[in-house]
């Protein structure tokens, strides 16, 4: 076993020192004294100083202790479980001897330590959002999240010329793209611009030089330069009588070189390169008047750049920033970035307090304001650590993060289900699913999910979906394809109920309308054909008994107590007619005026239509289409009552009936339209409409009243023209 060297003892024993003289008082003697022996207890039972990484354990341990104590709080149980992270990881103790021996917050947060530290450096397999996500998911503890950033940050500060070159760099992109953002979360903005310019060396040491050597050799012209800049303006300034504070600041690294990739420049193209802040030291509205006095007076010694004046005093950002910024030629004709702003502002600005504006009422997740109410809580009060073991994250309302077995990691709302994830994978593994194996267990498909799941997905081909998975998912892309899923098994279901029902219509050689067909089907207690259509492909529906019962009201709808024949009409004396007036009806070849006649609901023909009558038995004529749905039915049962009938002259009726059904896509605006075309249309008004919408598809039963067929034939012609409108019918 390897071990430790002289040179990491000797900065062990010294940084130890150092831990005891500044921050021994958060630890009782007895405390101290534990640590150590647990420390040399693993030492005897052989395990090695050294990490998977060849990182010293203890050093490590000792400088996160450290940095958490400078730059967070000296917090006693934080600091413990810091201590005592590396112990429990190898063995040594349990989460029981914790809690008896340390208490009930120390052993609470070490259980959450090990929870985001399983998945440490799976940033780039997992995808760095959702990795950030999963870790703000699995810690109850907001103090959490703040040690495992600081520890990061201790990591970062070992790694540099590390052998393992792949590694570093997966730490390095961790530390980008979860830690630092963590961190400027949480208003620690020193940790995250170190973090961020670290995480540049590593990954891209020759810009990272690069721009690092530009600095160097420019630092002291640069320093020269912001005095000669900041002399002349401070004279101004203490003339005016103001109270404030100048100075002046190169911006880092790992910002310039964003600006470089921005701006399509090398470090001698960035404008800002540095910047000159003027922070006045009045308070309230007088320092907004005063920024404003100080923006004048910059301006009026030198040139300004009125495209980049920024002025976030008067419309402060989203997240409550507030300053004006001015970019002026300074001297040698070098652009200067000036930035004015109260003592106030200046505090918002550096420590983040106006992020707060999410936790007070503003959009964002619960991990958002969880983390914004802890900022609040680190910047404003003392106790600041102790406060924030009450601020908890709300289980309620987190999401729920869970990986494939091949390690890819999918973000989920709260309560979702085993179902939910096999959707989010891909529509036919969510239709065909069955279960799961979830941490190597079964689950059925209502299994509710918890991050840092593993989740196996089980499918079968003969399962489909069901109305009840409605009730077991949660997002709206299951719910989505769960529906369409349903509606195409009932479309199909449909299909063949529809084809056993014509089917057996003709066999017993009944012509049904469709207009019949919908009472019928709603007297069945049905509300859509295609659910009565479906029904009867599942058997529900007895379609012998519904056919005699459609057939019996055909027939005795076309008796109509029909007593004398067409040739005994005719053989009637004309004086025993009903007068009506000239009659555009020429029957049997033979003009006929005065016949009272009925034009039949069934089939509502209008003026232009081919033709044919049947005689009633109260000596009027009713008038059918030629192709009627009833006209099969009449001849066969009663020829003597048919006679030939067509249409002369010009009609002597105002107007006719016709019904149209029209289809299309349920878009808006679409019945304005129909109706827009037949109120344009001389002599045609409307009657009835009815009108059905489901899942998009737009049905209208319309009634009008028209001329002729002629006026008809125009008007279909119209509204099929219209946007939306796939198909018009006359019913």
């Amino acid at each position: 076993m390897r071990e430790l060297t002289y040179r990491e003892k000797r900065e062990f024993y010294l940084l130890l020192k150092e831990f005891r003289e500044k921050y021994g008082d958060n630890f009782t003697a007895d405390e101290a004294d534990r640590i150590l022996h647990l420390m040399s207890e693993a030492k005897d039972a052989g395990l090695t100083p050294y990490d998977a990484h060849g990182l010293p354990r203890a050093l490590v341990g000792l400088k996160t202790l450290m940095l958490f104590a400078e730059q967070i709080n000296p917090d006693h149980n934080c600091l413990a479980a810091i201590a005592l992270y590396p112990l429990l990881h190898d063995g040594i103790l349990d989460i029981v001897s914790i809690r008896k021996d340390w208490g009930a917050d120390v052993a609470s947060l070490l259980v959450a330590m090990t929870s985001v530290g399983r998945f440490s450096h799976e940033g780039a397999s997992a995808g760095y959002e959702n990795l950030r996500g999963l870790m703000l998911s699995l810690a109850d503890d907001i103090r959490v999240i703040i040690i495992m950033t600081v520890h990061n940050l201790a990591v970062m500060r070992e790694i540099n010329l590390h052998p393992d070159e792949e590694w570093v760099r997966n730490v390095a992109f961790e530390a980008q793209y979860i830690y630092s953002q963590l961190a400027h979360k949480l208003g620690l903005y020193k940790i995250k611009g170190e973090l961020e310019d670290l995480s540049l060396k590593y990954t891209n040491r020759e810009i990272y030089k690069s721009i690092a050597q530009k600095l160097n050799e420019t630092k002291k012209q640069r320093d020269a330069y912001i005095a000669e800049f900041i002399g002349p303006v401070k004279r101004k300034l203490e003339e005016a009588g103001l109270k404030f504070e100048i100075k002046g600041r190169t911006k880092s690294i790992s910002s310039i070189w964003g600006k470089m990739r921005k701006q399509k420049t090398d470090v001698s193209g960035i404008r800002d390169l540095f910047a000159i802040r003027v922070i006045i030291d009045i308070p309230g509205e007088k320092g907004k008047d005063a920024c404003w006095a100080a923006y004048s007076i910059v301006g009026d010694m030198y040139q300004t750049d009125e495209k980049r004046m920024r002025d976030w005093l008067s419309f402060p950002k989203e997240n409550g920033y507030e300053s004006l910024h001015a970019t002026v030629k300074g001297p040698q004709d070098k652009w200067v970035e000036v930035q004015i702003r109260t003592r106030e502002m200046d505090e918002v600005a550096e420590r983040g307090l106006a992020a707060h504006w999410r936790y007070k009422g503003g959009k964002g997740s619960s991990a958002d304001r969880w983390m914004n109410n802890a900022r609040l809580i680190l910047e404003n009060e003392e106790n600041a650590l102790s406060s924030l073991k009450s601020a908890r994250n709300d289980a309620e309302g987190r999401e729920v993060y869970a990986f494939t077995p091949k390690g890819q990691l999918f973000k989920l709302p709260p309560k979702a289900t085993v179902l939910d994830f096999a959707f989010l994978i891909h529509t036919r593994i969510g239709a065909q699913c069955t279960g799961a194996i979830v941490n190597g267990q079964h689950r059925k498909i209502n299994h509710r999910l918890e991050s840092g799941d593993t989740v196996e997905i089980l499918t079968s081909p003969i399962q489909t979906p069901r109305q009840s998975w409605l009730d077991i998912v949660v997002t709206s892309k299951a719910r989505t394809k769960i529906r369409q899923s349903l509606n195409e098994a009932t479309l199909k279901k449909a299909a063949l109920g529809k084809e056993i029902f014509e089917r057996r219509a003709r066999n017993r050689k009944i012509d049904i309308e469709e207009a019949l067909l919908n009472k019928f089907i709603r007297k069945e207690g049905y509300k859509q054909a295609t659910e009565f259509f479906a029904a009867i492909e599942e058997g529900k529906v007895d379609v012998s008994r519904l056919l005699t019962a459609i057939g019996d009201y055909l027939e005795s709808s076309a008796q109509e107590t029909v007593k004398v024949s067409a040739g005994e009409y005719r053989m009637q004396p004309q004086e025993e007619q009903v007068e009506t007036g000239s009659s555009p009806l020429v029957i049997d070849g033979k003009s006929i005026s005065g016949i009272e006649y009925r034009l039949s609901k069934c089939c509502n023909p209008v003026f232009g239509d081919e033709i044919f009558g049947f005689f009633s038995a109260d000596g009027a004529l009713k008038i059918h289409k030629k192709n009627c749905p009833n006209v099969r039915h009449i001849a066969a049962r009663y020829p003597e009552r048919v006679v030939d009938v067509e249409w002369s002259g010009k009609s002597d009726a105002a107007s006719y009936l016709a019904s149209l059904r029209i289809t299309g896509s349920d878009d808006l605006g679409i019945i304005n339209n129909i109706t827009s075309i037949i109120s344009k249309d001389i002599g045609v008004d409307i009657r009835n409409l009815r009108v059905d919408s489901d899942d998009g598809i737009f049905l209208a039963i319309l009634t009008v009243s028209v001329r002729d067929l002629s006026q008809l034939t125009g008007l279909i012609k119209k509204l099929q023209a219209v946007r939306g409108v796939k198909s018009v019918e006359r019913v």
